[in-house]
């Protein structure tokens, strides 16, 4: 069983940074649909970092964070959108809307039959459902720093802590957690600070069949992921 005083470092490639997973718009930073198996595995005062990817829209930024989020609260995806409805409502995806923040909420799925949840028009369709259940949680920040397009690179002593591919690291990265966590948190940066946009914002403004792509895409790292689980390092 997981020490729970001791946190963990999970890392792994953001293939597709496109402002829904992570989403780190109105306030606070969520992480609720994708990456299922490092949403069942991860507990508060843990910290989740998103790796740019060597095939990314801006180049190769594999030894860059995209994103870094401390985790300050969990809750399953139900009560996710519970707490969305009374609280965060822009959360809520509003495909339709020329808010580019709006299209992209990540409360996809509405619990109004709870042992049915409907999916909600975004970033994910169906045939995302799946796997998208499958972690069960949302994860919640009010401690965390986002880059999008202007990552943050890496010194040379925390790039062992860079995954690229599928899955993610975690139990390999202890020796790196207390140096990571003070590198990121001493850059300059305001604590929930957005420093950058998502790498495929265009595409979402301009690709009207950007949901059907972006579906099968995360769709195949999501069971990829899963299918990796508990092997990841």
């Amino acid at each position: 069983m997981k020490d729970p005083n001791k946190p963990t470092l999970y890392s792994y490639c953001i293939l597709y940074d496109n402002g829904a997973a992570p989403n780190p718009f109105w306030g606070i930073c969520t992480l609720v649909i994708c990456k299922p198996m490092i949403r069942r595995a991860t507990q508060e005062g843990d910290w989740v970092v998103g790796i740019g990817s060597k095939n990314s829209p801006i180049g190769d930024i594999s030894n860059h964070v995209v994103y870094a989020m401390k985790i300050t609260d969990k809750m399953t995806m139900q009560n996710y959108d519970e707490f969305c409805k009374e609280h965060y409502p822009n959360k809520k995806p509003d495909w339709d809307s020329n808010d580019f923040h709006r299209r992209v909420g990540d409360c996809i799925y509405d619990y109004k039959n709870s042992s049915d949840p409907q999916i909600r028009k975004g970033v994910h369709n169906e045939t995302n459902t799946e796997t998208d259940l499958k972690g069960q949680y949302a994860l919640i920040s009010n401690h965390f720093y986002y880059f999008g397009d202007n990552p943050l690179e890496l010194p040379d002593y925390l790039k062992p802590i860079v995954k690229q591919g599928r899955g993610h690291k975690s139990k390999s990265n202890d020796p790196y957690l207390e140096d990571f966590i003070s590198w990121i948190n001493n850059q300059g940066y305001k604590v929930n600070s957005i420093n950058g946009n998502p790498q495929m914002k265009n595409k979402i403004m301009k690709d009207p069949d950007y949901v059907s792509k972006c579906s099968r895409e995360n769709k195949d790292e999501s069971e990829e992921d899963l299918k990796i689980g508990l092997k990841c390092k």
